[in-house]
């Protein structure tokens, strides 16, 4: 399975697959992505939380302790406390970001659900985003969408979408880029 998909090969994607299994063996793959998710949004939040997992000047020893008073803080324990807390002793934190998207990818192909990466300006509440479930649902042929949701000032206005090797790109950024390189083509 690891071999199969480009996002699940690779260092990380046989760390997400080993945790996948064991997650799976004890049937908490819902709640270690949960709190894996919890963990990516503790990422995004954090400049010095991404400097920790980053930087190779910290050792494992110190990134260790950080990291398990982050986790505790965090109310992240379990499989995924255990797992990060492992990678972090193996000197991998620096990939958990392609782990935790590796991680994701096995739970939806398990359930049978298309993942979505959305990037919008602005948070989508929850009506905009059953309605864009729905729309992507439709164009999937029916099956399940997990979405995953970012955000993005820098595009300014609407969506950028990627469902599979597909990509609607409807960013008013992109439009304002195209109008100006069609105004420079037509001096």
């Amino acid at each position: 399975m690891a071999g199969e998909d480009p996002l699940i090969s690779g260092m990380a994607g046989r760390y997400a697959h080993a945790l996948f299994e064991l997650a799976l063996e004890n049937k908490a793959t819902d709640a270690v992505k949960a709190d894996l998710d919890k963990f990516d949004g503790l990422l995004a939040e954090s400049a010095d939380l991404r400097r920790l997992v980053r930087s190779p000047v910290f050792g494992a020893d110190e990134q260790l302790k950080a990291l398990s008073e982050v986790l505790d803080k965090a109310g992240i324990g379990g499989l995924a406390g255990k797992f990060l807390r492992v990678i972090t002793a193996n000197r991998r934190l620096f990939a958990v970001g392609d782990m935790i998207r590796a991680y994701r990818a096995l739970v939806a192909r398990h359930k049978g659900e298309v993942q979505a990466q959305i990037t919008v300006a602005e948070p989508l509440n929850d009506k905009n985003s059953e309605a864009l479930k729905g729309a992507l649902k439709s164009v999937t042929g029916g099956k399940d969408i997990d979405l995953n949701i970012k955000v993005d000032p820098a595009i300014i206005g609407g969506l950028i979408v990627k469902v599979g090797s597909r990509m609607v790109d409807s960013s008013l950024r992109t439009k304002l880029n195209a109008i100006k390189f069609a105004m420079k083509e037509a001096r």
